[in-house]
């Protein structure tokens, strides 16, 4: 790299012809490109960049915007979890990383187009879909999930239609993991508290005129098997004007188990008992309840109610009974798990599971073998299913990026042939500048109503910003 191209970036001027002058000086002779620009594409980029110096990373994102799930899935009043976004940002200002924001796999670039551009394709483009109750009268408008219910104040483009109904006293989220517990959040939670996050304005508008005040957090097992994590449920205990209210006969047995479990199940469950013996304490009338109801799987939906049917465990398995029981449900929230779709038709997917085939990263052939289909990649939810946390997916991401350097080292990745990368063409590709300044801009206007920001939820409008 030239001196002078070299004290350019060192100033923080990554702008897109100074990156390509520094790419194409520099002859690199490998080209890897990553579909998605969420966690898991980032923390592979940035393993990448750091163990393989003569590489050039290029990032393909369906939005024109980047972060993906920390953007769009984070609850908006839990900010310090988006500070990750500082080191994506500086892993997408590193000379050899290009970003084209507004390219969509399987529409706009087939993976056999990027294959033939590239000595290595890394998928990572995340879960969009919800898995389903398999019910009767799911279709209905008020049954929706909580997926789209997070992306709706988060402010997806697109989810600003949903418009779910809040005049009802009941909502029941069928589900008991984070998620469920963040929409809980977001609806029992003082409004006031969210107006300085970047909760979009229609959502807070929408919430403002809430009528919810009870909450039904519905799990098919019990106490001991809760998804939920002990900072989840401190937060809703702490929450002004609501009540949490357990009930007894879902803890029979439980307080004698304790001392057997691991700690971060031990210290979940001490919490909830503490809760159980607390409750009823200092509680005043009128104010909101949190209802967390155990050992109910879901049977049927009918208008303004839910039926579920009574649950035993067996090894740890919802076996239902024959007793049933009806709770109120003017909204029905279902948060019992994301799957992924398939971008293109060239990738072993499997559809029943809803994710990629894969052996530790390197995707199986689409001929259904358990044979590796050299030079492409999986990482993140794509590949493992939605399990985890932040933390989970950059372990899996680096992983799987190591994966990709020893078979470029092993030479079971052929990369002796120069590639030439993704072309932008005609197609209005957004750029890491033009992402700036759809940053400066939301930021400017989060500004004026004392937000972080003000997230545009239009792509045309994105596009227009960012000047393509």
């Amino acid at each position: 790299m030239t001196s002078n191209l070299l004290n350019i970036c060192r100033r923080g001027f990554h702008t897109s012809s100074v990156r390509q002058q520094i790419i194409q000086s520099e002859t690199p002779t490998k080209r890897i490109c990553i579909v998605g620009a969420g966690p898991a594409g980032f923390y592979a980029a940035q393993y990448l960049l750091k163990n393989l110096g003569d590489c050039v990373v290029d990032i393909v994102e369906k939005l024109p915007v980047p972060f993906g799930l920390v953007r769009f899935g984070v609850a908006p009043d839990h900010p310090e979890v988006k500070n990750v976004i500082n080191t994506f940002t500086k892993t997408a200002e590193h000379p050899r990383l290009r970003f084209f924001g507004n390219v969509s796999l399987g529409t706009d670039v087939s993976l056999q187009e990027l294959r033939n551009q590239y000595h290595a394709v890394l998928l990572t483009y995340g879960s969009d879909q919800d898995r389903e109750l398999q019910l009767d009268n799911e279709q209905q408008s008020h049954v929706i999930s909580a997926r789209k219910f997070v992306a709706w104040y988060n402010g997806l483009p697109g989810a600003e239609h949903l418009e779910p109904d809040l005049s009802g006293r009941d909502v029941t989220i069928v589900g008991q993991g984070n998620v469920a517990v963040d929409v809980a959040r977001m609806l029992l939670g003082p409004l006031d508290a969210l107006k300085s996050t970047d909760t979009t304005e229609y959502a807070l508008e929408a919430l403002s005129r809430s009528q919810v005040e009870r909450v039904h957090l519905v799990g098919r097992r019990g106490p001991l098997q809760a998804a939920f994590t002990i900072k989840e449920l401190r937060e809703m205990l702490k929450l002004p004007n609501v009540q949490t209210r357990w009930r007894s006969d879902d803890f029979s047995g439980i307080a004698t188990q304790v001392e057997q479990l691991q700690r971060p199940r031990k210290r979940l469950t001490e919490l909830m008992l503490k809760s159980l013996n607390d409750q009823g304490k200092n509680s005043s009338p009128g104010t909101k309840q949190f209802l967390p109801i155990f050992l109910r799987a879901p049977k049927a939906i009918t208008e303004g109610e839910m039926e579920f049917s009574v649950t035993e465990l067996q090894q740890d398995a919802a076996v239902p009974t024959h007793a049933t029981e009806r709770l109120p449900a003017n909204l029905i929230l279902r948060s019992i798990g994301y799957k992924s779709s398939c971008a293109d038709a060239d990738i072993s997917f499997d559809s029943r599971q809803g994710y990629v085939r894969n052996r530790e990263g390197r995707v199986l052939k689409v001929d259904a073998t358990d044979s590796v289909d050299a030079g492409l990649y999986v990482a993140g939810w794509l590949g493992t299913g939605p399990t985890g946390v932040i933390l989970t997916t950059m372990s899996g991401a680096f992983a799987v990026a190591k994966n990709i350097c020893d078979d470029i080292a092993s030479n079971a990745l052929d990369t002796s042939s120069s590639k030439p990368g993704f072309e932008a063409d005609d197609k209005r590709v957004v750029t890491w500048d033009g992402w700036r300044r759809i940053d400066d801009f939301e930021m400017e206007t989060g500004k004026e109503k004392g937000k972080p920001r003000e997230k545009i939820v239009s792509i045309a409008e994105m596009l227009r910003i960012a000047g393509v």
